[in-house]
């Protein structure tokens, strides 16, 4: 091999989900592949993200399963949580995947390169030293958690820490109204800490369905989380400073100031693109960082892609592993796939859970002018025995002129598991009519969607 020629078709930038994706399926196809990784194999989804969130989730539902089994007449003394036990457990089960992902990667004839790559020019990376020469460079480096700057807020933490904790606190502040605000309170709040969630906005989830935020907030409220919107944090102090007995002293902009044993920022991630040589090797940024990639996930340096959260359009695993597979299909491939964003379904494992595909009523309204809504508000048949206050709520939107249905919303429990099914109607693109001449399994909350028959009255400012 002469000096000049690469050593790889294909050099991967960042182990997670869409970079180990890529890959594989890359090599699969007869390309010399390389990932290059300086952290745990699986990226945020793995190690800090959906799998750690999901199981914490799990835990935190027990408490008010066991409240709710008293209606169904058991009884007894609940038994007692041991947070050291479930992250253990937890840490146990990611170690597990990021073997899993180390056997593929293998199996399928990746090289793994174990340290730090940064760009050193189009066909270039350099890992702790070592010079690699590649015909393509793809990015996939994910994104990172940021705290605000505001003073104090080193003192806080982000979910990345919150899957580590050394102790559950008795009382935590989550700052932030998305998902991750609301999933970390909705956690906390399960495994019996006293949890406050504060967020600038007038309601949570703003990216959703303007329905889906109040009516959560309420449920989670009735849970027992205390939420404060249109409130921020103006300082935290040490306990040091504080006075407040080895705690943190928040100060928030309305002047109070209260103590917890932990604050929580959830305020949004940016894409992890820092010191990668991006801009050097004539790749263009966004000012949040994110790489600038067209519609074959190219930069305007033709031998580097990039993919997933770092480009920042959807921060979704399933969005990162498409846009992997077009990628490698397209270079060493046959170059028919394809990557849509419309109809991507997405779950946020707060409590109760969200679910929702499509259009919102907003997006509908403006893309499609006419609109009908269908909505339901129920208690759900667990319900009427454990009586814990967990009621649900589901909405259909449809577009009048041709009756396809252009959203389907739900909060309640298991509503991810329910509206993935749903997504496949939509893309399939189902009409009420359809809909309607679905039978429903009963007794289920799911029946729920397809026995809707009368839309709501719409206000003449509609």
């Amino acid at each position: 091999m002469t000096m000049s020629e690469p050593e790889f078709d294909l050099f991967v930038i960042g182990a997670g989900s869409g970079g180990v994706r890529a890959a594989r399926w890359a090599a699969q196809r007869g390309a010399r592949v390389a990932v290059a990784e300086q952290g745990p194999l699986g990226g945020t989804c793995v190690n800090l993200g959906c799998i750690p969130k999901k199981l914490f989730a799990y835990a935190a539902h027990h408490p008010g399963d066991v409240a709710g089994a008293r209606g169904f007449g058991w009884s007894g003394e609940a038994p007692a949580f041991d947070w050291a036990t479930l992250r253990d457990n937890k840490n146990v089960e990611i170690a597990r995947l990021n073997g899993v992902y180390e056997r593929l990667l293998i199996g399928a004839g990746v090289s793994i390169v174990r340290g730090r790559a940064q760009l050193s020019g189009p066909n270039e990376v350099r890992v702790d030293g070592r010079l690699i020469r590649a015909r393509h460079i793809l990015v996939a480096t994910g994104g990172r958690a940021v705290r605000p700057d505001i003073p104090g807020t080193g003192h806080s933490i982000t979910s990345d820490e919150a899957f580590h904790l050394d102790r559950l606190p008795r009382s935590v502040l989550v700052v932030g109204g998305g998902y991750i605000a609301v999933e970390f309170a909705s956690i906390f709040n399960g495994l019996g800490v006293a949890a406050t969630l504060v967020h600038r906005g007038d309601r949570l989830l703003r990216n959703f369905d303007a329905e889906i935020g109040p009516f959560l907030a309420e449920q989670m409220r009735g849970h027992g989380v205390d939420i404060r919107l249109g409130r921020q944090v103006a300082a935290i102090g040490s306990s040091g400073s504080s006075g407040a007995g080895g705690r943190l002293a928040v100060t928030f902009d309305n002047g109070e100031v209260i103590a917890f044993d932990d604050v929580l920022q959830a305020t949004g991630r940016l894409p992890n693109t820092l010191d990668l040589g991006l801009e050097e090797a004539g790749v263009e940024l966004s000012p949040n960082g994110a790489v600038r990639v067209d519609a074959l996930f190219q930069t305007r340096v033709p031998s580097i892609h990039a993919i997933g959260d770092c480009i920042d359009r959807m921060q979704l695993t399933p969005v990162a592993l498409s846009e992997g597979m077009f990628v490698a299909d397209r270079l060493f491939g046959r170059g028919e796939r394809s990557v849509s964003y419309d109809n991507i379904p997405t779950a946020v494992f707060s409590h109760p859970n969200v679910a929702t595909v499509g259009l919102t009523e907003g997006e509908a309204r403006e893309r499609h002018g006419d609109v009908r809504i269908y909505r339901s508000t129920f208690t759900p048949l667990r319900e009427q025995l454990a009586r814990t206050g967990g009621r649900v709520l589901m909405k259909l939107v449809v577009d009048a002129a041709t009756d396809r249905v252009l959203g389907v919303h739900m909060v309640g429990p298991e509503a991810g598991e329910i509206v993935q099914g749903f997504a496949v109607a939509l893309t399939c693109g189902a009409t009420k009519a359809q809909f309607d001449a679905t039978l429903g399994i009963h007794p289920t909350a799911a029946e729920e969607f397809v026995t809707m028959r009368d839309p709501v009255p719409q206000s003449p400012a509609a």
